[in-house]
């Protein structure tokens, strides 16, 4: 959960929507994303709304750990309030953060029962949890899946012992596909591996290595992302002061390109550009309903909404967000309105992602034209093309947010 929050008008004390925005409420898919902001140490180049215990200190049981559920299981309730009586049965359930097994399993198991009893989980629905791998083990796992989670995603980033500590990931190289056997033990039925590339003195062998160790842990799913360098954060003062170099474009081309063979090969499928599964089972519904534009409440401090065309964002530190609820409010500090033109731009700007691409039909005459120009340079494909939508190639997704800016415009 990005650490910046966007300007917005205010948000009723109750939390209300407009009237617009439960229109068809029900008839789109609906999620719930958990954000739990807590991590035992900061990763020097993440700028996501995350906290240390250190950092919270000063604020109170509050802001604390211990009393966390309480307050996510309140907004929850809130939620279902806002909401109405509209029959809206949870197709997916995220816990990202932070860390969320930081908290006792119990926690996340009162947490997920709380969405149940007040919303019901859909059959098939997809219950996912983020972990450290080192803050996890046997028995955390099985309590996990005992309440109902069903998916876990495992930060495993590299397997090369000088990168994690670049990274300021402390666990231990081969924990997290050990940790991939465990949780198969526990019964999880899907796994993710998530990867970092282009982190500064990383080489293409020491990329290849973490690509076969993940791909040897046997997860159905890995996800693998360049490493932005995000100003604010350690690594962003380390590469300014000299100390680091900054990867060039070319390098995370390289290493993507490197990692899109090695995983083709090993039967993952990508299905957006960062991911990859062995089977459509095995795909993360819960970013497909972020990518098509579908309902999901976003519940815990920072964290964003979104429910028939109106965006709403939390307050960021724990301290404000459990105040507002022990009182009553809404913890929403702002909101927006999509206009019809922000939502297709929108569309556009993820659904083209997509292994589907999105439709032609989204784009204006000048987008069109674009969308023309990218096939006859190979960055759309042709048969997707002829079937009314702009789906990329691998080369196309090598330069997605050029083309995406191209179509939008």
């Amino acid at each position: 959960m990005p650490s910046a929050l966007p300007d917005g008008e205010p948000v009723p004390s109750d939390g209300s929507l407009p009237a617009s925005a439960l229109t068809g409420l029900g008839s789109r898919p609906f999620g719930f994303y958990v954000h739990v902001p807590y991590c035992a140490s900061r990763c020097g180049y993440c700028d996501f709304n995350t906290y240390t215990a250190t950092e919270l200190r000063s604020s109170g049981t509050v802001a604390s750990q211990d009393t966390y559920a309480d307050n996510l299981v309140a907004e929850v309730r809130l939620a279902r309030r806002v909401l109405g009586d509209t029959d809206l049965p949870v197709r997916t359930v995220f816990l990202g953060g932070g860390t969320p097994t930081l908290l006792p399993a119990r926690d996340l198991v009162r947490m997920l029962a709380a969405i149940r009893d007040e919303f019901g989980l859909a059959p098939d629905a997809e219950v996912t949890t983020e972990a450290n791998p080192e803050s996890v083990g046997p028995a955390y796992l099985a309590e996990l899946r005992e309440g109902g989670f069903n998916r876990i995603s495992f930060g495993m980033q590299s397997a090369r012992p000088h990168v994690l500590q670049l990274l300021d990931r402390h666990h231990t190289p081969g924990r997290p596909e050990a940790c991939v056997a465990e949780a198969r033990a526990a019964g999880f039925e899907h796994v993710n591996l998530d990867l970092i590339y282009g982190t500064p003195g990383e080489s293409d062998d020491d990329w290849r290595a973490s690509l076969d160790a993940a791909i040897g842990a046997g997860p159905d799913h890995v996800s693998a992302y360049s490493l932005i360098v995000e100003d604010g954060t350690r690594l962003a003062a380390r590469v300014k002061r000299g100390e680091l170099p900054m990867i060039d474009d070319d390098v995370h081309a390289d290493r993507y390109l490197i990692a899109d063979e090695a995983l083709g090969k090993a039967g993952y499928a990508w299905y957006e550009v960062s991911n990859w599964a062995t089977t459509e089972a095995g795909r993360c519904r819960h970013n497909e309903l972020y990518w098509t534009g579908a309902d999901w409440w976003g519940a815990g401090p920072g964290a964003h909404s979104h429910v028939g065309g109106v965006r709403w964002w939390n307050a960021k530190h724990p301290a404000a967000y459990a105040q507002a609820l022990a009182e009553g409010r809404t913890p929403a500090l702002g909101r927006e309105l999509l206009a019809e033109e922000d939502r297709r731009v929108e569309r556009i700007l993820l659904e083209l992602r997509l292994v589907d691409g999105c439709p032609l039909d989204l784009l204006t005459a000048d987008g069109r034209a674009a969308a023309d120009r990218a096939l006859a340079d190979g960055l759309l494909d042709p048969a997707a093309h002829a079937d009314g939508r702009a789906a990329l190639t691998l080369r196309g997704r090598l330069l997605a947010d050029g083309v995406v800016r191209d179509l939008v415009d």
